[in-house]
């Protein structure tokens, strides 16, 4: 009994230590992601929206291929290969094209709702899929910073109300992107986080290459030195080296939790437009982009909180999954105690 008291003594601190971890990689990631519209809405005032939507992955498809060769890296065995389906479907084809189309209407501050709703969507599919289980206070706030994102972002955009088609297409890209981000999170467990978007990217470079390929026989891209670095910067940081870090922040998770760092993406976004596209920026940006930081604050928190002390509860379904899973600590010396 000694030596498994012990053992819980040494294990139990490494799993809230670790959750800050995550956070933090999440935030590097939509550090990176951030400048994803904006650059995007640069990239099509020049480039083909499908040529940028595809290239794009193109580009990031032979940076991971190389990647994965130099390193010598595992294939990936049985289902691996249809959960690296669906991230494919999700953040390699799915978003970049349906965002890139709807960019071509509407500005990059408009745009920036689809990351406002993106924690939520997330959320969502981690409990779905990831069998997480957040307390109710965690969804109350995540509403309310969805909400505050919403309402923020149109009214930077100066069409709040309004339904444009375009709307369709980002809400198309929520999904995609959610259940991408969520099952990534989940595989890059087992494959790692820059093998996951590398794998994800290789399998989806036939399609993407095709994609390219027709855009460039219909419209040769043409653009100035500024276009083309944004479809760069695309393709390199927003495509493959932002997701290091994002799919190594939602694999050490729990992926609810670290997805609520997207809320204040949409602030960073708009500060981004207003800083290179000349986009309206008014004063509520300060009020808006205070209450989105304090909504994904307030969830990260509720997620922090540490748990009952021995005797008062039993550990919780989702602290041990948490620990088998992420910290691959057997739940029995949990279980142990007197």
């Amino acid at each position: 009994m000694r030596d498994k008291s012990s053992a819980t003594a040494q294990k139990e601190p490494v799993l809230p230590a670790s959750r800050p971890t995550g956070l933090w990689w999440g935030l590097l990631g939509v550090a990176a992601f951030s400048l994803t519209i904006p650059l995007t809405r640069v990239a099509v005032a020049g480039l083909a929206p499908l040529f940028i939507g595809s290239g794009r992955a193109v580009l990031a498809a032979f940076l991971a291929a190389a990647a994965l060769a130099l390193t010598r890296q595992r294939l990936p065995q049985g289902t691996q290969w249809l959960r690296l389906m669906v991230v494919s479907a999700g953040v390699v084809v799915g978003f970049p094209l349906l965002t890139t189309f709807a960019l071509t209407a509407v500005p990059a501050s408009h745009g920036a709702v689809v990351v406002g709703l993106l924690p939520a969507a997330t959320a969502t599919a981690a409990v779905l899929r990831g069998r997480e289980r957040p307390p109710p206070a965690f969804w109350a706030i995540t509403l309310a910073g969805a909400l505050a994102a919403i309402v923020f972002a149109f009214t930077q955009s100066g069409s709040f109300g309004q339904l444009h088609w375009a709307d369709l297409l980002i809400l198309g890209a929520v999904v995609a992107a959610a259940v991408g981000y969520a099952e990534g999170g989940l595989l890059a467990r087992e494959l790692g986080s820059w093998q996951t978007i590398s794998w994800a990217l290789v399998l989806a470079s036939p399609l993407m290459a095709a994609l390219t390929a027709l855009s460039i026989s219909q419209q040769p891209p043409a653009g100035t030195f500024w276009q083309w670095a944004a479809f760069a910067y695309l393709g390199v940081v927003s495509m493959f080296l932002g997701f290091f870090a994002w799919y190594r922040g939602l694999a050490i998770g729990p992926i609810s939790h670290v997805s609520q760092i997207q809320l204040i993406q949409p602030v960073l976004s708009i500060c981004w437009a207003a800083l290179l596209l000349g986009e309206s920026l008014t004063p509520t940006t300060l009020i808006g982009g205070i209450a989105v930081i304090l909504c994904a604050g307030a969830a990260v928190r509720v997620r922090l909180r540490p748990a009952p002390a021995a005797g008062t509860a039993p550990p919780t379904t989702e602290a041990l999954e948490t620990a088998k899973e992420i910290h691959d600590v057997h739940p029995s010396p949990l279980h142990s105690r007197p």
